[in-house]
């Protein structure tokens, strides 16, 4: 299915892709209008609100195409976003159902993810960092609480509701999310984005929701420094060099870190 790209902006106008295309109405409230992206499975549109005049994103999803996995990943991914309300996870707000397909309503986040948000500035300042950093350990938190591991945390999948430092980070993309209950034990699954897995992960042991620990201390270095801290040309050489490479943040931009 689609990552999160499709609640980000679209072109660089502010507009999507098939603007002539005919619009509709779903669920007799929300009006689509331009595309924000299309992935194998969905497409995501730019859309309002008719009762409020509120922008949000509606992602459409053809059901028949999916495999019984990606069903079962759908349902637990609306269920995690129904459930887990905290002002740091992309909000959701309804879904509406027909024979084949689904559409779910989500938080519109204009200010792209945070990838692009430090390839635009290269790096990101340690006030701004720290922000972050705060916001995404409130989203967390709630996660926790609820029993919840992520398994794909990565800057692509961290929303911004705005292009600017004063924006709200949100945790977004929960289709590898897992609750972990005390009666379950570990994982085991491998998935998520390499460059941002826990050593466990990449060496196929069972983990809990310290994996999501370590991508964070990833995503904080990228934040700091404008890269991974860890690379590899593939899972192999990247696990050899995670347990072999000396961790640390670069000399000149470290002087300036209190």
């Amino acid at each position: 299915m689609a990552g999160t790209s499709w609640l980000r902006r679209g072109r660089a106008d502010g507009r999507g892709e098939d603007l002539n295309e005919a619009r509709r109405v779903v669920g007799g409230r929300w009006a689509l209008g331009d595309r924000l992206g299309r992935g194998s499975f969905a497409s995501v549109w730019r859309a309002v609100d008719l009762q409020t005049n509120a922008v949000v994103a509606v992602k459409e999803i053809a059901c028949e195409r999916l495999s019984s996995k990606l069903k079962e990943s759908l349902r637990l991914e609306v269920e995690v976003l129904r459930r887990t309300r905290d002002g740091n996870i992309l909000r959701f707000i309804d879904m509406h159902s027909t024979k084949d397909t689904v559409f779910i309503v989500l938080e519109y986040c204009a200010g792209g993810d945070l990838s692009q948000f430090i390839k635009r500035r290269g790096r990101i300042d340690e006030a701004s960092a720290r922000r972050f950093m705060l916001q995404l350990a409130s989203g967390l938190h709630a996660m926790r609480r609820s029993q919840l591991i992520h398994r794909d945390l990565k800057p692509q999948n961290l929303l911004l509701t705005a292009d600017d430092l004063n924006a709200e980070l949100k945790i977004a993309d929960f289709g590898f999310a897992r609750y972990i209950r005390d009666s379950e034990g570990m994982a085991d699954t491998v998935c998520g984005s390499p460059l941002y897995m826990a050593p466990e992960v990449l060496n196929y042991q069972k983990y809990d929701a310290k994996a999501d620990l370590w991508s964070t201390g990833a995503i904080l270095f990228e934040m700091l420094v404008g890269q991974v801290p860890f690379t590899g040309q593939n899972q192999v050489q990247l696990l050899r060099n995670i347990q072999t490479t000396e961790f640390k943040i670069p000399g000149h931009i470290a002087n300036d870190l209190s």
